[in-house]
């Protein structure tokens, strides 16, 4: 199993330069992986809030192997081709170290889309992900890209250069108990399964996922855990990355420089 930090970029942690001092003190300490939640805003308390995109850039060249990424972005409120340039361009900053972690979102935690007048409907935002994932899948190639959808059009355009290894890892994000997610899954490189209780809700998905696929060879299934927590009963539920989940309530800098210096839990 991997071990990573997973952190929001509020109020005490909303300085790009701070959290790419934190990036390269895990990287020291021997963390594999550093990801950022990806919001506009938060509720009360929270205050201040940065860009992720912006400081997984500075993260980038503060360090040299740690696995970065956004964990996960709201695809429906970003524009395919935009994306495509800036995970591109992000990968090959890093050396392609950039895992790309994608979900719905929720309007129900912040008002980011009704407050801002974007689709709120669940089925709908699954169509404008799909779509902008079929948009990055065929621009990281280097190919023409010739594209119409029901929400997107690309109309003959080439996206050069290539990230690093070709294309970007993306994991999706979903419920452990929601099957659509789950096969969307099992097109790409991993599965986040987000509001997990226990190791036994593992036990579903790794099944569908390993039946869609034939094996889970190099793919990954991330889990979010308080650092409190046991990460071997998910580990031998399948689980191939731990993220180390704080509470945005109760963020303090402090506790995440503890964290980040304890290590990982090997």
């Amino acid at each position: 199993m991997k071990f990573a930090i997973w952190l929001p970029l509020f109020d005490e942690l909303s300085d790009p330069l701070e959290v790419a001092r934190l990036a390269a003190a895990a990287e020291e300490a021997g963390w594999d992986g550093f990801f950022l939640w990806d919001q506009l805003w938060w509720r009360e308390p929270v205050r201040e809030v940065s860009d992720p995109w912006i400081t997984m850039s500075a993260m980038a060249t503060a360090t040299e192997r740690l696995r970065i990424g956004p964990m996960v972005t709201p695809v429906a409120r970003r524009r395919p081709t935009k994306l495509l340039r800036e995970t591109t361009t992000l990968d090959r900053l890093s050396g392609g170290r950039l895992t790309l972690g994608v979900g719905l979102g929720s309007d129900r935690f912040a008002g980011e889309y009704s407050r801002t007048g974007e689709e709120v409907d669940d089925r709908a935002r699954a169509e404008q992900m799909d779509e902008t994932l079929d948009i990055l899948t065929a621009g990281w190639t280097g190919e023409p890209v010739k594209y119409r959808g029901k929400h997107h059009v690309v109309d003959d355009v080439q996206f050069l250069p290539r990230p690093v290894a070709g294309r970007v890892p993306v994991w999706i994000a979903g419920f452990p108990g929601n099957a659509k997610p789950i096969r969307r899954a099992a097109k790409y490189d991993g599965f986040f399964p987000v509001n997990l209780t226990s190791p036994e809700q593992l036990a579903e998905p790794v099944a569908v996922l390993r039946e869609a696929r034939g094996n889970l060879d190099d793919y990954d299934i991330a889990v979010a855990l308080e650092p409190s927590f046991d990460p071997r009963p998910y580990a031998e539920a399948g689980a191939t990355w731990c993220l180390m989940d704080v509470d945005p309530a109760t963020l303090r800098l402090t506790d995440v420089r503890a964290v980040i210096a304890a290590g990982p839990p090997r």
